[in-house]
């Protein structure tokens, strides 16, 4: 049987749902920044529309990397990409396992095409 510890912040006898204590046990484990890296990609190919479209995506102190294989796709996301900033990070706010407070892999600042 695994031997379960304490999370800090939730009592040991109170009954708590999985959708309180899955954040606080990725929070606990120091997994906050690379769940939120992979996030900002669902959120990318959900709201950009051109996941097919997408080689390479990296993402490093709130500036998104994304490689493109289609220059006039490319081209024609240039004169998007404020909105599609605000897009991707309503998609984040809106997602019950994005951690607001980490510091390490937070919102979306800046998008740069290539």
């Amino acid at each position: 049987m695994p031997e379960f510890r304490k999370i800090k912040g939730v009592p040991r006898k109170e009954a708590v749902s999985m959708g309180e204590i899955v954040p606080l046990f990725v929070k606990s484990r120091g997994l906050s920044a690379a769940l939120n890296t992979r996030r900002v990609f669902a959120a990318w190919d959900e709201v950009s529309g051109v996941k097919e479209f997408t080689l390479r995506k990296f993402y490093r102190d709130g500036k998104l990397f994304v490689t493109l294989s289609s220059s006039m796709v490319r081209s024609h996301l240039e004169f998007q990409k404020e909105s599609l900033v605000d897009a991707v990070n309503a998609f984040l706010e809106k997602d019950s396992l994005f951690d607001k407070d980490c510091a390490k892999a937070g919102f979306v600042k800046e998008i740069i095409l290539k």
